[in-house]
Order: structure tokens, then sequence, then C-alpha cells
């Protein structure tokens, strides 16, 4: 029996990828990146301010984190409110002590359930990202193409309203997207998306929605990857983080600038069994020479 040559036809096919939405290439094989001040790492603390609703929207899927046993599941909605209420500001004061700057990826609805945090992140000069609107508010393929520009643009539209400035950076809800959400994000004025992993240094795209850059946000070094799913403890946290900046040091003296995401959860991380690692880890990250903390913001403008 002979194998149909039509099998072995198609024409997506390409090297790396099998997509254009942007062009595959060899992190080693680029241009060295030079970040502000001449530092050889950047790290960027992102901080996921999110926003539960009691009842959870299963369609197109349930966010992570989201409630769990049967309704009114009052003791994880307590826990992320706890978040809110209390381990955000326990974050707030670890970044202040060291000087670093964060990006808060905010569920717009956080603007106006808790409008006194969207003050106080713009007080301290924190940069935000638009995160949808609350975690009900999940994308991927098969949700109407007008309800996802809905989404977008009312997440945009309520944090432009409580702050006086339009979210330049997206992150979706568990990264996830639909076919048309790079386009959507450029069509509305986002200049950069946090949601896809596949590197460790910004780039463009060159889809339709050109001009829109990813700023990788690693998951595998986020608290809900190493804490909660890998269960994990704090500390081991803190050094998993210490090795990923050691390698990234050394690896940046001979190619050129890296970068280096801290994505964090006030409900997860700013425990008080937690909170103290996390002290303790920028406070060695903040004593390296050649480190700098840089917003997702600032590494997008790199480009």
């Amino acid at each position: 029996m002979s194998l149909d040559p039509a099998y072995l036809t198609y024409p997506r096919r390409a090297q790396g990828m099998d997509h254009d939405l942007y062009p595959w290439s060899n992190l080693f094989d680029r241009a060295p990146i030079t970040w502000p001040g001449d530092a050889k790492l950047a790290v960027s603390v992102v901080i996921s301010l999110e926003w539960f609703p009691i009842t959870p929207s299963d369609k197109p899927f349930r966010a992570p984190g989201h409630m769990q046993t049967a309704y009114p599941d009052y003791r994880h909605y307590t826990s992320r409110e706890y978040g809110t209420r209390i381990g955000f500001y326990r974050m707030l004061d670890a970044l202040a002590a060291v000087g670093a700057k964060a990006s808060v990826a905010v569920n717009s609805v956080i603007a106006e359930r808790y409008p006194a945090l969207v003050r106080d992140i713009v007080a301290a000069g924190h940069e935000i990202v638009a995160h949808a609107t609350d975690m009900n508010a999940t994308i991927a393929t098969g949700l109407a193409e007008e309800e996802e520009r809905a989404i977008i643009r009312t997440s945009l539209n309520m944090m432009e309203k409580a702050t006086g400035q339009r979210p330049a950076g997206w992150l979706s809800i568990a990264r996830s997207q639909s076919w048309n959400t790079p386009r959507l994000l450029a069509e509305e004025g986002v200049g950069y998306m946090l949601d896809w992993v596949n590197d460790e240094l910004p780039y463009a795209m060159t889809m339709p929605a050109g001009g829109i850059v990813n700023v990788p946000l690693n998951h595998e070094l986020s608290d809900r990857q190493i804490i909660t799913t890998q269960q994990h403890s704090a500390d081991s946290y803190r050094i998993q983080i210490e090795d990923a900046a050691d390698w990234l040091m050394t690896e940046a003296q001979s190619h050129g600038g890296r970068m280096l995401p801290l994505h964090i959860t006030p409900y997860i991380m700013g425990l008080p069994y937690r909170i103290g690692a996390l002290e303790t880890l920028l406070k060695g990250l903040a004593g390296r020479e050649g480190l700098a903390f840089l917003s997702t913001g600032e590494i997008a403008a790199s480009l």
C-alpha cells in the first residue's frame, strides 16, 4: 500500500512552527539587547490582582484559582479576597523596601469594587496592565469575536476611567487567547501582551496585528505553579528564582541582556508564612550588580 503524496503536503509548514504570527528565531543568534543603565538582567515583577465572582463560569473554561466546591464557596472566595485585603499590601511594602516598581495585572472590576487599591497602585508608581474584567471573562477560540472585543474594550475603558491612563499592556486570564486576540488587542491600541511563554526576551508580532509585542511571562517560575501546583515551599520558590537569576546573569555576559519575570499572586505569596521569602528574594536581587527591576512596559519598549 503506497502513501498518498498529499499526506505530506502541508502549506503552513515553516521553520520552527506552523504559523506566521511571528518569525521563529534562535535566542542565541539574535543581536544583543541592552537594558537601561547597561543592566545585564531585567527583573519584572508581575502581580495578578484578581476578582473571582462567587459563582464561576465554565464557558469557555473555568479560570485557574476559581471556586471549586458547592456554591456558595465561601472558603475559596474569602481566601482569594485575602489577597486584596491583606496580601497585596504586603507585596507593595516588599517592593517599596527595595525601590522596585511592578506591573500589576488588574481585573477591571477591581477599579469599581476596590478603588483604593487602584489609587494605591498608581500612587506608588507601579504600572497597571489590563487583565480582562473579572475571572469569569476567559477567552478562547469559540468565543464570538464581538464578545471578546467587548471584554478587551470594557477592561481598557474601565481602567482608563479609574486612572486617567489607558493600559499599554494586556494579560489574558490563564494566558488563554483565541485566534483573534492579538489582532483585537492591537486594534484597541494595546502595545504589548504577556500571554505567550516561549521566549526569554520580548519579540514583535508580524501577523495582521503587527505592532504589538509579546513579553514572555514564564509560567514555570510563577508562585501558582511552584507553590500551589507543585506544592513546593516558599523558600523553594525563592531558591528557584535565585538559580534562574544566576544562570541568566551568566548567560548575559556573553549573549547580551536577559529578562526574568516574577509572576506572583497576593493570596498565594502574600500569606504571613510566605511573604518573608519574597522579601528576602527581592532584597537579594536588588543587591546584585548588573540587575535592574523593570516594568513589563519598559521591557516591551526595548524593541
